[in-house]
């Protein structure tokens, strides 16, 4: 049964415009609500793990905001490596939807040179 809030959501989603901007604040949440769950499974407060980085809580809170878009790989991965995570990166082509997965070295940052299909 669809709810109104379905049926307006789906028609919505007829405009490519709407749909792009829908996909892509998608995105921004996966990345936030990752970081609050992997800051949350470690035991750290947004104090805390500011304190471990040396950054402010605000700047951790703006991290774990699903409408903040600038997120560095670098803060990435200095947040990953404070609770013993790993950063990797996904591209997916719009014609081919098998992805490469490609980690992310934390202490060079750089992209490993093997992908897994």
């Amino acid at each position: 049964m669809k709810t109104n809030f379905d049926q307006y959501l789906a028609e919505q989603m007829n405009d490519n415009g709407f749909a792009e901007r829908f996909e892509k604040a998608g995105k921004a949440w996966d990345v936030a609500l990752q970081i609050v769950a992997l800051r949350e499974e470690a035991g750290f407060s947004q104090k805390d793990l500011a304190r471990k980085l040396k950054t402010s809580q605000q700047q951790i809170s703006r991290l774990e905001s699903p409408a903040y878009e600038g997120h560095s790989l670098r803060m990435l991965r200095r947040v990953a490596e404070a609770m013993g995570a790993t950063v990797h990166i996904v591209f997916e082509s719009g014609a081919n939807t098998s992805s490469r997965l490609l980690p992310v070295s934390p202490a060079s940052g750089r992209v490993g040179k093997k992908c897994r299909t």
